[in-house]
């Protein structure tokens, strides 16, 4: 959008007030429901949605599919027998491994059943996890180009390897707006997992709204003391003055946006304003004291202690109930290295009940056919083995050539298992899905066409999905 046309955009009431010219537009602006302006500039959706919000739960570092949901059984013949050139095809390798003299194949320790009337095979990890197959749609053929924990996580949340663009949640925000004056539209939980062999260092590049305005980037609540820094007053500031402090603030921004015409000016302003009616709304969403007992049975007992996963899957519930549109959850340390044995079983721990227990939690409270969840890493593992391999550990390297996502409510297809990897799980055989059709699929359970769907930055028109071929995959749509 041309700066100058973004400012008549935004332009303010006190403003139109003041110019005799714009009077029309006042009584247009009068119509509206409400005040906001924000709203009334949203953009249109082109269809239907079928989803109002996205539970979306990252996996940092890259679960193993071939020890969670890619069974390969044949692997069993192969173990500690050197990946075949014919598999590999020269393909790149991270430099944690291309120096490795062999690439001996670690089938999987962790047994496997098939599970639902989709025949899923789940591996004995997530045992919660395999009751609710039937409800899931499973993706087993995603990939992406970056192999390396930066750009592919970065890929995977805004859409490009370079940092500075809007995240998935920030475009949600941008085209949908809040449900809810008194929470943020879009929320970010980062949260600690119970092993921390190799955590992912992940900042807030990963939830920022890059070109677009400043108020659609994810507002990241704390695990431990007060849930956003400064929510509460100082000791010895009343409410009253608190709030004569936000009206002299305001009257300053307004002044300023007036001369400048900033709409990071007007951002400012409305996020003052939401910090205000949060330290109302907040301490309401985060006290989990009456949540009954048979919420923390059905999650788990870890969803107690603030910051785990559990806590933060039942916070994302809240959250949606109360009407934020995208809950980000970020939990770390799945970039297994080595010591798979030790490790994906706490991983999965930690994960497991959690998860059945949201879809449960949204079914049960009719929010499921609304809600789009969402599972998954930036990337895959390698079937063989990084270091030192036995039958009962190993280690495997980043493998960006086909991985296991999965989504569940929100328009997704129950008890779909799409695509096919060899049987190595190294290469896609049949129906790919790349992360720009992940993400126009997204988009379009949301309401909006890919292609259609941007916003004018630097003379171009700015989309999620880039400017490469994308389609929405039709086979994972309800």
């Amino acid at each position: 959008m041309h700066p100058f046309d973004e400012y008549v955009r935004n332009i303010t009431r006190r403003h139109f007030f003041a110019k005799g010219s714009h009077l029309l537009g006042t009584a247009a602006l009068a119509a509206l429901a409400g005040t906001d302006r924000a709203r009334a500039a949203l953009p249109q959706p082109h269809h239907a949605a079928k989803a109002k919000h996205v539970i979306y739960l990252h996996m940092v570092g890259g679960p193993p599919q071939m020890d969670l949901y890619d069974y390969k059984p044949k692997m069993v013949e192969y173990f500690d027998k050197d990946l075949p050139d014919s598999i590999r095809m020269g393909q790149r390798l991270t430099t944690m491994t291309s120096g490795q003299a062999r690439f001996p194949i670690a089938p999987s320790k962790f047994q496997f059943a098939k599970y639902g009337k989709c025949g899923m095979d789940v591996c004995e990890l997530l045992p919660w996890t395999s009751k609710m197959v039937d409800d899931m749609c499973f993706i087993r053929t995603m990939y992406t180009e970056a192999i390396n924990h930066e750009p592919a996580i970065t890929y995977m949340q805004t859409g490009n390897q370079v940092t500075g663009r809007p995240c998935l949640g920030a475009w949600a925000s941008y085209g949908l707006g809040s449900l809810n004056q008194n929470l943020p539209t879009f929320v970010v939980l980062v949260a600690q997992p119970t092993n921390t062999e190799q955590v992912q260092a992940i900042s807030a590049r990963l939830w920022s709204s890059g070109y677009l305005s400043g108020e659609h980037a994810g507002v990241s609540f704390r695990s431990k003391g007060d849930p956003i820094l400064y929510i509460n007053n100082p000791p010895g500031v009343s409410p009253e003055v608190r709030r004569k402090t936000l009206d002299g603030l305001r009257a300053l921004n307004e002044m300023n946006y007036q001369t400048t015409g900033d709409a990071e000016t007007e951002t400012r302003i409305a996020q003052y304003e939401m910090a205000y009616r949060m330290q109302a709304s907040v301490p309401e969403l985060t006290d989990l004291a009456k949540e009954p007992e048979s919420t923390f049975k059905l999650y788990g007992d870890a969803a107690k202690k603030p910051g785990t996963f559990a806590n933060s899957v039942l916070m994302a519930r809240r959250m949606v109930e109360r009407g934020v549109r995208f809950v980000q959850i970020y939990h770390n340390n799945w970039d297994t290295h080595s010591n798979v044995a030790g490790r994906l079983p706490d991983q999965c721990r930690d994960v497991d009940q959690a998860c059945y227990g949201l879809v449960q939690d949204l079914k049960r409270r009719g929010l499921f056919d609304e809600t789009l969840v969402i599972w998954g890493g930036e990337f895959g593992r390698t079937i063989y083995s990084q270091g030192g391999l036995t039958k009962q550990n190993y280690g495997r390297d980043h493998h960006p050539r086909c991985f296991t996502m999965w989504m569940a409510g929100g328009g997704s297809r129950p008890g779909t298992i799409h695509g096919e990897t060899d049987e190595f799980s190294y290469n896609i055989v049949k129906d790919p899905v790349h992360i720009r059709d992940f993400h126009a699929t997204i988009l379009h359970l949301l309401g909006f066409d890919h292609q259609r769907f941007s916003v004018r930055h630097q003379g171009l028109d700015q989309r999620l999905t880039g400017v490469e071929q994308a389609r929405v995959v039709g086979e994972l749509l309800a």
